[in-house]
């Protein structure tokens, strides 16, 4: 069986299931033989793709977080009783200075109201962005040096881009950035130059390509660390050291570096050499047990969900690491743990393992707190609705909506018990309606509601639209093709997107000549000795 390309085999209908069902089979018969510790070890001895299913009871006991110190310890006690240490979240980046401990969360009326020391003393000098004209962009002036790959890097350092930064994306066609490789294309024969979702990740950002196998590649990345504010990295912990690269190395030519690693566990802890992608930091970090049905196997967040939860918090640490520099004048390396960052996300199910003992599970749609509060059927073939009420009100409205009027009165408690009955009169209502018409009907009297959209639905949908959100950008190849805009607009500094992601050395010149200066003959030495490749 041909399995690197079965997917696209069974996709196509040139192969039946059959193949999959049997390795699944296997696989299944094979697990049960063993422990989830014992297949976590074999995976870190033979970089295997294999991650374990964690409970929140599992996570609170995880080694690489009790290593990495990562759990800060709050006193924490209920009105009138002694308090006892719990453990909550921790900083979402290792950093140095260390990020601040938060202190408890204040108690209602308490008044109490805390404020950030401002330092008083000039800084000393150090590189930094100056106040952008207006109309600038905030970013304007930043160098970044980008050697991040697949989604979670390279989306935050596209919002770079979009903002000003001048970043250069370092790969290699020996070594392509992998997102290059993953649907969808243009066209219908793939392509390294046609994949959409690298044209969006990669927008705005020139491509130099460099063999760094090759000894020469290091003198021109040094070169490159003189010349930027920020190097962004997302390989596993030995990947640069093991180039000559570790951020000492770096310090030595650029002492204002800001260096960002990005990686699924951090830099230290015995699970540091864990590669993979955001799917199994969702399953160590405890996400798949928490969601699916109750009575079903754990469903899992849809997709890579940390490779999309990532960038939000990669972003803010960099510009946080800036403005650090800009008042103290130091750089610094920054360890950032996927795992760690997305743990925040967590935090109440971790709060409740830990003081209440409870171990969070699956529920469906359902919502502790909301209620109706699900996915309901609509006209059309697999067509949804999904609507939300978390107030007495908005249920009120429901009702009076599916001509329930006997039930509006309901509480929320009431409500969760009669969960199905609701169910079925919400059902009855929605059945009869495209998803569009009962998202207007519900939307008009103050109801939470929106149709589930497919990706046809995404593409035209009016808010989507309204916000141009898909734009066209320029491509060597394509004349024009598609990415999607940022998610946020700056009224002063507004955003722009400079073209598509680049073609494999599409700015070899731009870099080398442009940015670094290399004569004719120095840029001729690197491409006989296959540095640059």
């Amino acid at each position: 069986t041909d399995w690197v390309n079965l997917g696209m085999a069974i996709a196509e209908g040139r192969e039946s299931m059959d193949p999959f069902d049997d390795a699944i089979r296997a696989l299944r018969a094979f697990a049960k033989t063993k422990t989830k510790a014992e297949l976590l070890d074999r995976a870190l001895a033979m970089n295997l793709l294999i991650a374990p299913i964690t409970t929140t009871a599992d996570v609170l006991e995880l080694p690489q977080l009790e290593e990495r110190s990562y759990w800060q310890l709050l006193e924490v006690g209920a009105s009138g009783q002694p308090t006892r240490p719990v453990r909550v979240p921790g900083s979402v980046a290792k950093t140095s200075p260390p990020l601040h401990s938060l202190a408890p969360a204040p108690t209602l009326g308490s008044g109490r109201l805390r404020t950030r020391h401002q330092p008083t003393a000039s800084p000393p000098s150090a590189p930094g962005l100056e106040a952008p004209d207006p109309g600038a962009r905030a970013l304007d002036g930043l160098k970044v040096l980008d050697f991040m790959w697949a989604v979670a890097g390279p989306a935050a350092t596209r919002v770079l881009a979009d903002h000003g930064a001048t970043v250069v994306k370092i790969e290699s066609e020996s070594r392509p950035d992998v997102i290059r490789g993953v649907n969808p294309f243009i066209g219908e024969d793939g392509g390294q130059e046609n994949a959409l979702q690298f044209h969006s990740l990669n927008a705005g950002k020139l491509d130099l390509t460099l063999d760094m196998s090759c000894p020469e590649a290091r003198d021109v990345v040094l070169d490159l660390v003189r010349w930027c504010d920020v190097l962004t990295e997302s390989f596993s912990p030995r990947a640069m050291a093991n180039w000559g690269l570790g951020y000492d190395d770096l310090l030595a030519v650029n002492p204002h570096l800001i260096m960002f690693s990005s990686s699924l566990m951090g830099q230290t802890g015995p699970m540091r050499l864990y590669a993979g992608f955001g799917t199994m930091a969702a399953a160590v970090a405890g996400f798949y047990p928490v969601t699916g049905w109750p009575d079903r196997n754990p469903a899992g967040p849809f997709t890579a969900y940390t490779d999309y939860i990532s960038p939000r918090m990669s972003v803010a640490l960099i510009l946080a690491a800036l403005e650090q520099r800009r008042v103290t004048g130091r750089g610094q390396h920054i360890d950032f743990a996927q795992l760690e960052g997305a743990l925040h996300y967590l935090a109440p199910q971790l709060l409740d393992q830990e003081i209440n003992g409870r171990t969070a599970g699956r529920h469906g749609n359902d919502d502790a707190h909301m209620a109706p509060h699900g996915v309901f059927a609509a006209a059309g073939d697999d067509r949804w609705l999904a609507i939300a009420c978390e107030t007495d009100d908005h249920w009120a409205a429901l009702a009076r909506v599916i001509g329930r009027h006997d039930l509006s009165g309901l509480t929320l408690q009431e409500r969760r018990m009669h969960s199905e009955e609701l169910a079925t009169a919400i059902t009855a209502w929605t059945t009869d309606r495209s998803p569009a018409d009962g998202q207007a009907e519900l939307q008009a009297v103050g109801v939470p509601s929106h149709m589930v959209n497919d990706a046809y639905d995404m593409i035209i949908d009016d808010q989507l639209s309204h916000r141009n959100h898909y734009q066209q950008a320029s491509h060597p190849i394509h004349g024009m093709t598609w990415v999607e805009s940022g998610n946020c607009r700056f009224s002063r500094t507004p955003a722009s997107i400079g073209w598509a992601g680049p073609m494999f050395g599409q700015h070899n010149m731009e870099v080398l000549d442009g940015i670094l200066g290399y004569d004719g003959d120095r840029i001729a030495e690197l491409v006989i000795a296959g540095a640059i490749a």
